[in-house]
């Protein structure tokens, strides 16, 4: 009898035992996408590969920006296939500014390039889209105050469309946006076009608004209804991010064209002036003459 009680008192405590959540060990869910941040805390980071343990295919790793004491140096392409999404991370206050440069092959170019500043906030968005990367790169500089900026790069194109991705950093101060040339008032809806000779062989374009969100198309066409390159932007706060970029114009019969998408309460202001001239002519042959802005060393990865 008493051999049966014991029985019985033994398998209601392992019964019961079921009931108990057992300790699991302790999982490193960091994803392997998650940037490293050490190296910002001297202000000064050093070139690095993109860690190559990425989460998926649509999904690519952060990479780190290369610079110095403020200077940029020459950073390395990074392959962005399409479908796919690559991301920089800049989270030090010294960083004010970075330069994007994007280029293929040969072959058209459509990419989305966003800056995130906090969860869901979307300050600055450009969608592009570039007939042939190689002859006409795109190449702006984006706006990151107050630190904790990413600079997120998506092919919008199919996988046989892959595109080359560079970003630096630099710290130019707020006079490089000095033009040349006035600014001119685009009203809501309006449309604003520049023509440029065969000698111009790249413009500079700044779009801005008095601190009023700023929405634009603005559109580089070479022939009747022939878009060679075509950018729709939209900016938060149009004075603390403007937009900046220098447009390729090779050939002749280069027309830019500026739309104002926003309504009528939205103007922006605009200015476009010669950035470069083509082999074999000089500053005067380009549109009967034009002084340059500035000598645009704040570009810090170049033209084509």
């Amino acid at each position: 009898m008493k051999f049966s009680s014991s029985i019985l008192a033994l398998a209601l405590f392992q019964s019961a035992n079921a009931f108990f959540v057992q300790p699991s060990a302790a999982i490193n869910s960091r994803l392997a996408s998650t940037p490293d941040f050490s190296y910002m805390d001297q202000g000064v980071g050093e070139s690095a590969a993109p860690n190559d343990q990425g989460t998926g295919a649509a999904l690519q790793t952060t990479s780190k920006p290369d610079r110095s004491d403020g200077e940029a140096k020459a950073v390395d392409p990074v392959t962005v296939q399409g479908g796919s999404l690559r991301t920089w991370s800049f989270a030090t206050t010294k960083i004010e500014r970075v330069q994007v440069k994007l280029s293929t092959n040969g072959r058209p170019l459509n990419a989305d390039v966003d800056l995130w500043q906090g969860p869901d906030n979307t300050p600055q968005k450009m969608a592009v889209y570039i007939e042939d990367g190689a002859l006409r790169p795109f190449n702006a500089i984006v706006e990151t105050p107050r630190g904790q900026n990413t600079v997120a790069v998506l092919n919008t194109a199919s996988m046989e469309y892959p595109l080359s991705a560079e970003v630096a950093a630099g710290t130019a101060g707020a006079d490089m946006y000095d033009l040349a040339s006035e600014g001119v008032t685009v009203q809501g809806g309006a449309i604003k076009t520049y023509s440029f000779g065969a000698p111009v062989g790249s413009v500079q374009i700044l779009l801005k608004t008095d601190g009023r969100p700023l929405n634009a198309r603005l559109e580089l066409l070479q022939g009747p209804n022939n878009n060679k390159q075509v950018i729709d932007v939209y900016t938060e706060d149009g004075l603390d991010r403007p937009f900046y970029a220098i447009i390729e114009t090779p050939g002749s019969g280069n027309v830019i064209r500026i739309v104002n998408t926003a309504t009528m309460e939205y103007p922006l202001t605009c200015s476009v002036d010669p950035y470069s001239v083509e082999p074999g002519f000089d500053d005067d042959e380009a549109d009967g003459g034009w002084e340059k802005s500035n000598d645009a060393s704040f570009f810090f990865l170049g033209g084509k």
